[in-house]
């Protein structure tokens, strides 16, 4: 999730301060994600730095407001237009599975029982929650949507889970073990193919 972005998108609405911006990221997303104050103010100098927004007044209650800038305007607008990059493969679950299934000793099948319930149990209380639970028309819009994606993302990870489950059981765990390779890795960078 791109906290900078999301920043930058609220402020295009109207100059804020730090506690505000974090309650309004929280209605607009159903408080999903909680942002702590200190990574928004981070958050804020980093986007100052850019020139992406710029820091305002101070009202009488010491609220130091940032403003976007035309750039950060801008990339807004590109951050909108552009698809979402998914991340690899750097899934610690994924890469858990895979080492459990080749090392000796570790019983991949229950890891992967236990993580199948876990995953079950969440998506369960996922479906049983209210999405909008106190808010009204676009702010429970906004919580729905962001639900409707956990609950989506829990659903895959389930099915996933019954699919490794699946290959598992193919793959007896005498046949998995993977012993450590007998060559040794030079050090430094690996060389380049030309």
């Amino acid at each position: 999730m791109s906290v900078r972005r999301s920043l930058l998108a609220i402020l295009d609405q109207g100059p804020c301060y730090g506690y505000q911006l974090r309650a309004e990221f929280d209605r607009r997303t159903g408080g999903a994600w909680p942002l702590n104050v200190g990574q928004i103010y981070n958050t804020l100098e980093r986007l100052e730095r850019d020139g992406l927004v710029v820091k305002g007044d101070t009202d009488e209650h010491g609220h130091v407001y940032y403003a976007i800038t035309d750039a950060g305007r801008a990339d807004v607008r590109a951050w909108f237009e552009e698809a979402v990059s998914r991340p690899a493969a750097r899934d610690e679950l994924a890469v858990k599975i895979a080492l459990a299934a080749t090392l000796p000793g570790v019983e991949a099948d229950v890891l992967v029982a236990g993580e199948h319930a876990a995953a079950r149990e969440r998506l369960s209380a996922l479906r049983a929650q209210d999405a909008a639970d106190d808010a009204y028309g676009a702010e429970a819009l906004a919580a729905e949507i962001v639900h409707e994606g956990l609950v989506a993302q829990a659903e895959a990870e389930v099915a996933w889970l019954g699919r490794v489950a699946a290959r598992l059981a193919q793959h007896p765990e005498s046949t998995r073990a993977v012993a450590l390779s007998e060559r040794r890795p030079k050090r430094g960078r690996p060389a380049r193919v030309a």
